[in-house]
């Protein structure tokens, strides 16, 4: 079996996780998806970098300790990872002790070698990139990350020989045409080291930063945070003895934006390289989310929350947005305007109405039954052409990190089936007896289509996958990711079983509020709704909760807003109990709550839940309980 071994950049812990760390993280995660549906063992790291200057100057702002700063702000990375879908296998952090002692080992083995040694430097410094520049590396005498003019500094410290090693790593990156991708970011390397490379100051005085790794050959001197933060990829696989260091570090291929391509493309090959381990496999670089004009950044204060926008747009939405509208490598702006018509063309028009209408002919015509191919069509109605085409073009681009190539050969087959839809016109030979075969046929055949797509947009929207292969009345993959070498025969799904009636994939986002609005709601009818299975109700997460207060929501008859505990959090809920109770009402009773409904914006205002209630001739009357259960608590 293959092996492949992906890594984020580990997230400096300065400000909490935005839309660039996700895109990253994402990023990572399909194409560690992409690798499982390959048939490949792999290992997928994140996590986040926690020394240095500003990790000290952001917790001075807020009165605490860098170590108690550091703990809040890698937990809100680590609670991003579920909320965006990412399955990754380990999360490290700079301040545990395993990666600290690793560090010192490291840096041991290359002072040892005589490669580290101790000078007086005078040089110009960002505090905010926490390193020294070159005057070539400015841009009108400026940062060109933060824009500012670095303060020029002159002390003792000690220095890595990258010097040494620069002629090894241009003939590296030269004979590894994918040592670097895209290309561009390749060239851009090679022509930096035309110029003489800097040894490389690794460390700073305790007399100005105690908060990092201590130097094993100096204690009055701290590590470089870039020189203790690359070094957490081998930590993470039990560098040097560790099972999965033997079995993943051949394999490994880092995901950076471009902005810290340096660190990655020279610092840490020449690291290795003067420690004696192997290099890693190769770098993808991509590039900026810009908003308002400019790369997003936490300095300039432009950022997006990506836990906002999963909120409102969904995260499936999110990814797929994500991973559509960048070229991997190019920047990509970033605005609401943009994510909206991506979700309502590509999303809601294209797909979910392919699906909708697939499923709703297919019910309508043979009562959900699925026919399958008939023996006797009178001409060849088979999509499977144009699927094995998209599968192709879709492994080329996914292989290569072009994601936005391969979800737009997902798309094209998408638009294959919708005009294979209008040319044969199921409506038309629905009125045709003898063409009953063809009406089968042609269902079948773009079912079939459907099931492709599901397997296809796995890595990116694995909710979505799973949904569609449900209502195929399809079981997921055992281990719950998709093969490719199982997506591929044709003609998969059992004849003669019968489906439901489909669900909305993606409801359109209302313009005008920027947020998805759930479809209308439609009355009750005393007939009971179809059955379902004991795993189905076992998805609902119902929990006590109490209320704590409540509001009418303005221009709304209906809707109250209500804070409620559900014991370790509070959520505010939108509920549409405005008529039968007032908000005085309602402040203090016990309800149930549907704790894992997807958060939706009502009227402008955010609801995360819902409460139960019965209707009682046009009257809601609340769920309640006959005692008086802790809030929070499971309803079993």
């Amino acid at each position: 079996m293959t092996c492949q071994y992906y890594t984020t950049p580990i997230y400096y812990v300065n400000a909490k996780p935005h839309l660039g760390h996700a895109y990253t993280s994402i990023a990572a995660d399909v194409a560690t998806r992409f690798k499982k549906m390959e048939g490949a063992d792999t290992f997928f790291l994140t996590g986040t970098d926690e020394h240095g200057d500003k990790i000290v100057q952001a917790a001075e702002k807020e009165n605490t300790t860098p170590k108690a700063y550091a703990d809040k702000i890698s937990k809100l990375f680590q609670d991003v990872l579920p909320l965006l879908n990412i399955e990754n296998n380990h999360f490290i952090r700079t301040t545990d002790p395993g990666h600290i002692e690793v560090v010192k080992s490291v840096l041991a083995t290359i002072y040892d070698k005589g490669d580290i040694y101790f000078s007086s430097y005078e040089g110009i410094y960002c505090f905010g990139c926490e390193r020294f520049y070159q005057e070539r590396e400015l841009v009108d005498g400026k940062c060109p990350d933060h824009g500012t003019v670095p303060e020029t500094i002159k002390e003792s410290n000690y220095f890595f020989k990258m010097s040494k090693y620069q002629d090894w790593l241009i003939e590296h990156i030269e004979t590894h045409p994918d040592f670097i991708r895209p290309e561009q970011y390749r060239k851009e390397l090679l022509s930096f080291l035309k110029e003489p490379l800097e040894d490389l100051c690794i460390s700073r005085p305790k007399t100005r930063l105690t908060w990092g790794i201590t130097l094993p050959f100096d204690e009055d001197y701290v590590t470089y945070v870039w020189f203790d933060a690359l070094v957490n990829y081998i930590t993470a696989l039990g560098y040097p003895d560790g099972d999965r260091f033997k079995k993943f570090w051949p394999t490994t291929r880092h995901f950076v934006a471009k902005d810290i391509i340096k660190p990655h493309g020279i610092y840490w090959p020449i690291m290795l390289k003067a420690a004696g381990i192997d290099i890693y496999n190769g770098l993808n670089v991509h590039g900026f989310w810009n908003v308002q004009g400019s790369k997003m950044s936490k300095s300039i204060g432009n950022v997006t929350d990506p836990v906002e926008v999963t909120g409102r747009f969904g995260v499936d939405a999110f990814r797929y947005f994500l991973m559509r509208e960048m070229v991997f490598g190019l920047d990509a702006n970033f605005t609401e305007d943009v994510i909206v018509a991506r979700i309502n063309s590509d999303l809601a028009n294209d797909l979910g109405n392919l699906f909708s209408r697939v499923l709703s002919m297919n019910y309508k015509y043979f009562k959900g039954s699925i026919q399958g191919p008939a023996a006797d069509s009178d001409k060849d109605l088979s999509l499977e052409p144009e699927a094995t085409a998209a599968l192709e073009a879709y492994t080329k681009a996914m292989a290569e990190c072009r994601f936005h190539k391969a979800l737009a050969s997902v798309w094209e087959l998408v638009s294959a089936m919708n005009k294979y839809i209008v040319a044969n016109e199921p409506w038309a030979l629905a009125k045709d007896p003898a063409r009953t075969g063809d009406l089968g046929t042609v269902l079948y055949e773009l079912l079939e289509g459907i099931r492709f797509v599901a397997g296809l947009i796995w890595p990116v929207m694995p909710e979505t996958s799973g949904k569609i292969i449900a209502a195929l009345g399809l079981e997921l993959p055992e281990k719950g990711f998709f093969n490719l070498d199982a997506i591929r025969p044709w003609g998969q799904i059992p004849r003669g079983i019968s489906l439901a009636k489909p669900q909305i994939l993606f409801p359109r986002v209302d313009v005008e509020k920027k947020a998805v609005e759930p479809p209308a709601a439609k009355p009750l009818k005393p007939a009971l709704k179809e059955e379902i299975t004991i795993d189905d109700f076992s998805k609902i997460d119902l929990r006590a909760g109490k209320i704590l207060s409540a509001e009418r929501i303005e221009k709304s008859d209906k809707l109250l807003k209500l804070q409620v505990n559900l014991g370790t959090q509070t959520r505010q809920i939108v509920a549409g109990i405005g008529k039968s109770y007032t908000p005085e009402d309602v402040v203090g009773k016990e309800v149930i709550v549907v704790a894992n409904l997807k958060p939706v914006k009502l009227m402008g205002e955010l609801s995360e839940g819902m409460v139960l209630a019965a209707s009682v001739k046009k009257n809601l009357v609340l769920s309640g309980f006959n005692g008086s259960p802790k809030p929070g608590c499971p309803i079993k």
